[in-house]
């Protein structure tokens, strides 16, 4: 409001406010910062952390209904690159997948994987995080709890060609 409402009169700003509150403003924003941060990837080195899958998710729909809302209004012979060419690009984006060698991040990390795959985007790399068994405990609880992790450690590796495990 104090940047995008300061010139605006009464009618302007409850207008503003109430689009500010719609339930997409938050998903429209982040989508849009994105996209700025996408762009400025060709001049450097970009990280985007999306932490939770849901968001993931979210901004895959978004980015996904943009890159087609513009190819079907783009006019014949005009060239667009969209945010979401840029992340189906290999040789631009390295999406790296980082998850905890326990049940449930390892089944949502691989149900991200196929919805990356079903968009066009391959994973470049997974991380497992806090891995107890590549610390090499010595104490006999965090032995067990190590051995207990080693199912999801190896599932992963059986399934993708680039791990790193973390400590």
């Amino acid at each position: 409001m104090e940047t995008k409402g300061q010139n605006l009169d009464e009618a302007g700003r409850t207008f503003l406010e109430e689009d500010l509150r719609s339930p997409c403003a938050e998903e429209i924003a982040v989508f849009q910062a994105l996209s700025r941060v996408m762009r400025e990837s060709k001049e450097t080195f970009v990280i985007v952390d999306t932490a939770p899958t849901g968001h993931t998710l979210l901004l895959l729909d978004a980015t996904g209904a943009y890159h087609r809302d513009v190819v079907h209004n783009m006019q014949l012979g005009s060239h667009v690159v969209t945010p979401m060419m840029r992340l189906q690009d290999p040789k631009q984006t390295k999406m790296v997948i980082v998850t905890l060698p326990e049940t449930t991040p390892v089944l949502e990390a691989e149900s991200l994987q196929v919805d990356l795959r079903r968009a066009g985007i391959e994973p470049w790399a997974w991380v497992i995080n806090s891995s107890l068994s590549a610390a090499s405990p010595t104490d006999p609880l965090l032995v067990a709890r190590a051995a207990e992790e080693q199912q999801y450690v190896e599932r992963v590796q059986k399934s993708v060609s680039r791990v790193a495990i973390i400590p």
